[in-house]
């Protein structure tokens, strides 16, 4: 029977977690009474997820997929896979960490089948760490004043559901860096957002350090804004007004009070902040310049070692 339902799940050292997750989301799925598959994508694992994945194919090879990579290519490639290859109408994203229970999908499956496009969401009462939960505020803060278009209360939260139309529109794209909640609402004609639950990590350690997610704040801001290039040509438009009027002062100054040594420092303190904005302007152009050059080398997103499937096992490259 075809599915209704497509859920995809990136899976990356997540050993610990993969049983209690078929369990939950089998038995959640089942209650539902819908057709549906669950397509599981091992993002280069190290310890033995890879293993656990394909036992689990094994024990239902009608539900189960397994799509493994041949390398490590980030979650939202993985997400991107699982996409290329659904059969719902309904497609469902989610962690493997079990922090989105699995028991809220079907808060999002009536809200597709109420007619919208795309359901974001929210967690309610996060159990995330101190740092982790400043981390995200803020950066919500900050994605909403610089890009006001992308309407989320909560980007960081995977539990999303999405229609075929959108996936497909997304998987279309071939972008080798991009942000899937912001791309679908980039297409979205009726989106809608709900809150959900959320839990503390049921076993193993998050794969999220600070470096990986101002990385990935880089790839939302530069993915889908220029404001940051607008940001320092307005910077770079009033610095050079000021300074040619501090240039003047000082010429008018020179013609009426003559040669002084004084203010040295403070014209190389000048110079130093300014070289400042300079170096920091460069290095935002060169995180555009760079999202190009991944671009223009037309190079795989990610490779694909093999795919588990029921009537179906193949090799091949993306």
């Amino acid at each position: 029977m075809k599915p209704y339902i497509s859920i995809v799940i990136p899976v990356y050292n997540e050993e610990a977690n993969l049983e209690t997750l078929y369990q939950r989301l089998t038995t959640t799925m089942d209650k539902l009474g819908k057709p549906y598959e669950i397509i599981l994508t091992d993002d280069g694992s190290r310890d033995r997820s890879a293993t656990l994945l394909h036992e689990l194919h094994k024990r239902r090879p009608d539900i189960i997929r397994v799509i493994e990579f041949n390398g490590n290519f980030g979650q939202h490639m993985a997400i991107m896979a699982g996409f290329e290859r659904v059969r719902g109408q309904i497609i469902i994203t989610m962690d493997a960490d079990l922090q989105n229970p699995p028991e809220e999908i079907p808060k999002l499956v009536a809200a597709m089948e109420a007619g919208h496009d795309v359901v974001n969401t929210h967690r309610l009462e996060r159990q995330d760490s101190r740092w982790r939960l400043w981390v995200s505020h803020m950066h919500n803060k900050i994605r909403t004043w610089m890009m006001p278009k992308l309407n989320m209360k909560d980007e960081g939260c995977m539990l999303r559901a999405y229609s075929r139309r959108i996936v497909d529109l997304m998987a279309s794209t071939g972008e080798m860096t991009t942000f899937i909640p912001a791309l679908a609402l980039n297409y979205a004609t009726n989106p809608t957002e709900v809150g959900v639950a959320h839990e503390t990590r049921f076993a193993g350690e998050s794969n999220y350090t600070l470096y990986r997610l101002i990385r990935y704040n880089f790839d939302l801001v530069t993915g889908f804004s220029v404001f940051p290039l607008q940001v320092f040509t307005l910077i770079g438009m009033a610095i050079s007004f000021f300074s040619f009027i501090f240039v003047v002062f000082l010429f008018l100054r020179r013609l009426i009070v003559g040669p002084e040594v004084e203010g040295v420092f403070t014209l190389f303190a000048i110079m130093f902040f300014l070289v400042g904005i300079v170096l920091l302007g460069l290095g935002i152009v060169g995180e555009y310049v760079g999202r190009i050059y991944q671009e223009v080398r037309k190079r795989p997103r990610f490779v694909i070692k093999q795919v588990l499937e029921e009537n179906a096992e193949k090799v091949g490259v993306e």
